[in-house]
């Protein structure tokens, strides 16, 4: 017999106007998303829940949700037997395997709080993520052991170590932890936790600095029902593939909370090779992708190629984050998609919180405007609403009732650093302008903002000026210090294919750049690289530049 599910979203109002006045997302105050989600959908269906395959195509495996339940009840009990409970930490490194699922959803019915990390991480980064958050465990897949054993002994609270495949050593099975349990332990089984309890610890890209800690509660998962609703507007018919390492908070708006949430079937393609743009485009009809997300960086990858032989018909929503969409890009796969991307803004440490929404006119290079239950504005540093065209910092009213799925500080060794909460606000770190609709336009990260002959400059929308022209592949752009000005506007830029470094191309990507904004935006110097220093999440690290410059 079907059951009604705990958390049906079907009569919520989408239109965005209406939601913006009447949606507020309660969390239960016992609220447990694998339980209460994943086990929940479990006993009403099997449709599919994960979609995964590799490189070759040949090895899909559709996972249901009751698998899901299953298998992560297994791995709590697991985790259970080995001594691991309520306030762990465990890291998880480990590919878009369904097995990073289970793992994610094992640890919170055992109230082990997971620390998600790309497959980026070296062994140094490793060793400075479980001596932050003293770490008792490690959930790796093969590649990631040899450095997890390198560094065992500088690694004290370290005591077990779990590999996804065939272990070493003294290393545990993943299979063979799982496989050794029944399953049939309930919820009262495990150390009972509560929504305000910590889930999840993510660490920040570190653009400027080294990475921090960013606590995650169990309300935080349900938090995304916005997240879901609104910017994505999934429903249960929607299969969603989201370009995203596992290792990123991305992959927990895009893999976990939000599509399993809304009963969607989430695509996990796992490949060690480069982006294969031809093999993507070639996917989703195969798969029948509804909706699709990938950072800027793939959509500017498709932009170069001719989309005509693809057939994409089947996608009706697509989106992107992580940084802005440049809008010429935005117009090239409209133009060869039907689909207009709808850039979204959130961080590590909320959920959605801007984005552009189906019954709402995109403008492109516009974030959107701000999600429902969510107060949201352009403030200055004293925390007045900034005026129509004036730069300030985004910002979240926490006044009122905590906002769902905002962090309440970074993790350090004394507490909590609440030095972003201030006057009433969250400051993202980030700056922008709200136009007279309520657009907002992002400018960049407050340290990025340059200053030049009273002018304030936007590397952003430089950049995207930059981009328009045929021989710049990537740039970056900064302020250097100049004696007369302050400081003057500094491109970086990597040449596309066929382009050779020349003073003469230097200027004319200089004059190009003066007819597409302001002229006082221009770069008045012009630097040709190879590469740019990014973190391992692929943002450009500005402060690296800066200091060279």
């Amino acid at each position: 017999m079907r059951m009604p599910l705990k958390h049906n979203f079907s009569g919520i109002d989408r239109t965005y106007e209406t939601a913006r006045s009447e949606f507020n997302q309660a969390i239960p105050g016992d609220f447990n998303f694998a339980f209460d989600v994943i086990d929940d959908r479990a006993l009403n269906a099997d449709k599919a829940a994960l979609i995964c395959f590799d490189a070759d195509r040949g090895n899909r495996r559709d996972v249901s949700f009751s698998d899901l339940a299953d298998a992560s009840t297994r791995f709590a009990q697991a985790l259970k037997r080995l001594g691991l409970g309520k306030g762990d930490h465990a890291a998880v490194v480990a590919g878009r395997v369904a097995e990073w699922h289970e793992v994610i959803f094992g640890c919170m019915k055992a109230g082990v709080v997971s620390m998600p990390g790309t497959n980026l991480l070296t062994a140094k980064d490793l060793t400075y993520r479980i001596n932050r958050a003293g770490a008792k465990a490690v959930i790796v897949s093969p590649q990631h052991c040899e450095k997890i054993d390198a560094i065992r002994a500088d690694c004290p609270t370290l005591t077990t170590c779990i590999v996804i495949g065939e272990p070493d050593g003294d290393w545990h099975s993943y299979a063979d932890l799982c496989g050794g349990e029944t399953g049939d332990a309930t919820r009262a089984d495990f150390d009972q936790t509560t929504a305000t309890d910590e889930m999840m610890c993510y660490f920040t890209s570190g653009t400027t600095s080294n990475p921090k800690m960013v606590p995650r509660n169990y309300g935080y998962a349900l938090a995304h029902s916005a997240t879901a609703l609104f910017w994505m507007n999934l429903t249960d018919q929607d299969i969603k593939w989201t370009i995203t390492d596992t290792g990123w908070a991305k992959a927990a708006w895009s893999l976990l909370f939000p599509p399993l949430l809304m009963g969607s079937t989430v695509v996990m393609h796992d490949s060690p090779g480069g982006f294969d743009a031809d093999f993507h485009l070639k996917m989703i009809p195969e798969i029948g992708v509804t909706r699709f997300c990938a950072p800027p960086t793939v959509y500017r990858i498709f932009a170069q190629v001719d989309l005509a032989p693809y057939d994409l018909s089947s996608l009706t929503r697509c989106t992107s984050g992580g940084e802005p969409l440049n809008p010429e890009v935005i117009r090239y796969w409209r133009e060869h998609t039907g689909t207009t991307i709808a850039d979204g803004y959130g961080q590590t440490e909320t959920i959605n919180i801007v984005g552009n929404y189906p019954d709402v006119e995109i403008r492109p290079g516009s974030m959107g405007k701000p999600v429902p239950g969510f107060d949201i504005d352009v403030v200055d540093d004293d925390g007045n609403r900034c005026k129509v065209g004036e730069v300030g910092h985004i910002a979240i009213n926490t006044t009122g009732d905590w906002p769902p799925g905002l962090f309440r500080g970074y993790r350090t060794d004394d507490g909590l650093d609440t030095k972003s909460f201030r006057h009433g606000w969250y400051y993202t770190g980030d700056t922008a302008s709200r136009d007279e609709d309520g657009y907002l336009w992002f400018v960049g990260r407050s340290d990025d903002i340059i200053s030049s002959a009273g002018y304030r400059i936007s590397p952003f929308e430089v950049e995207s000026a930059l981009i328009e022209h045929p021989a710049v592949a990537e740039s970056a752009v900064i302020g250097k210090p100049d004696e007369a000005r302050g400081e003057i506007v500094k491109a970086f830029i990597i040449l596309a294919p066929g382009f050779e470094a020349s003073g003469e191309l230097a200027a004319e990507i200089q004059e190009f750049c003066k007819q597409q904004t302001a002229p006082y935006k221009y770069p008045r110097e012009v630097e040709f690289t190879e590469t740019l220093p990014k973190t391992i999440s692929g943002k450009i690290r500005r402060v690296e530049l800066r200091a060279k410059a």
